[in-house]
């Protein structure tokens, strides 16, 4: 008899969190929600508590770290969008639980932090960003030393082939191509300030380095990720785009089981496509790779800075453009801390915030309102 994985889904209510529930609720002979926590959401929180049964429920990231160390969890998926989901990340590996990981901002901020806290408390991170969950299952088993170099795979947003950039509203900026995510990591896409985000993740999820890692731009979305081993041959993994495969893998790791999924259709599809990034119209990528390449508290700077200027162009008060200007300029000003304190990571975050809305108020950075 298959034993039953008690899970904690932390962000519950967003794009991932109901995902994952969907695909609990189609192997309810394998996983038991124990928990449930969400950000402010606590209509969807009663309603998903009451169907799955959870036993511990929150709101808030302090409520999210709590559950996440909860005795009887033997998986926790955190899907909190940004930064606020880190303590929870940390919590989770300190106490020897299976993180299964949509907040790539855990890594991106802390991955010092949290590499520290795996080796300390035995916890393990399952990958469940679609190109590190590629990744992650053609690397399976294999000697990294036979690998030269992995790609990740862009679908290159809703704006690949527009001419300018200039007059992008949030709402175009909001309609993706193939994936249905969150508005958050959809603007990320657009930008391509998110296959950034994944190029620091991957750097510390799989120990490579950033001339190791490559990004290339895929339309279709079908191919997620590539693995090139020194002998001149490559692995790659493909699917439909479709987030609850690499859910469904990560919590069932190392098992594969059964999906009543879409499934490709390679007859139908015809060719695949592959181009370079543009880094002159997307300079988001390039400035990724320079942070991680700069290490200590620039990482954290990055992503604050972004979620702040994501924020305001949702909102009206930024144009597309500024958004990498307004980050560019915050990582300028920044005097790097020591990423192994949660403190000094915790402080980057604060005062990048706290600095790219200052800029924003000053319009130095804007590249104009919406």
């Amino acid at each position: 008899m298959t034993e039953i994985k008690n899970v904690v889904v932390l962000g519950s209510s967003g794009s991932i969190g109901c995902q994952a529930l969907e695909v609990i609720r189609a192997h309810a002979d394998r996983f038991r929600v124990l928990g449930l926590c969400v950000g402010s959401d606590s209509d969807a929180l009663q309603a998903q508590a009451g169907e799955f049964g959870a036993t511990h429920t929150g709101i808030g990231a302090d409520a999210a770290a709590e559950l996440a160390s909860l005795e009887e969890a033997d998986i926790v998926l955190n899907a909190i969008v940004g930064a606020a989901g880190l303590k929870a990340s940390l919590a989770a590996l300190t106490a020897g639980k299976i993180l299964a990981l949509a907040n790539k901002e855990s890594l991106v901020a802390g991955g010092e932090l949290c590499l520290a806290a795996a080796a300390a408390g035995g916890g393990r991170v399952e990958a469940v960003d679609s190109e590190h969950a590629a990744i992650a299952q053609c690397l399976d088993g294999r000697d990294l030393r036979t690998v030269e170099r992995i790609i990740l795979t862009a679908s290159g947003g809703p704006f690949r082939t527009r001419a300018s950039l200039d007059d992008v509203t949030p709402e175009e900026a909001l309609k993706h191509p193939t994936w249905a995510m969150g508005p958050k990591i959809t603007i990320d896409s657009a930008t391509l300030m998110n296959k950034g985000l994944e190029v620091i993740e991957a750097h510390f999820l799989f120990g490579f380095s950033y001339d190791q890692i490559d990004v290339v731009v895929h339309p279709q979305s079908v191919v997620h990720g590539i693995v090139c081993f020194i002998d001149g041959s490559i692995l790659q993994q493909a699917g439909p785009a479709d987030m609850r495969i690499p859910i469904q893998a990560a919590l069932s790791y190392p098992d594969r089981i059964a999906s009543e999924g879409a499934r490709l259709d390679l007859a139908t599809i015809g060719s695949l496509e592959f181009e370079a990034v543009d880094h002159q119209r997307f300079p988001a990528l390039g400035l990724a790779y320079e942070v991680g390449r700069k290490g200590a508290t620039f990482p954290a700077v990055l992503n604050a800075a972004n979620e702040v200027a994501v924020e305001a162009f949702l909102a009206g008060r930024l144009a597309f453009t500024g958004i990498t200007s307004v980050i560019e300029e915050t990582l300028s000003l920044h005097e790097p801390l020591d990423a192994t304190e949660l403190d000094a990571v915790l402080e980057a975050d604060a005062w990048a915030r706290s600095e790219a809305t200052r800029l924003m108020s000053v319009a130095t950075v804007t590249g104009g309102a919406q």
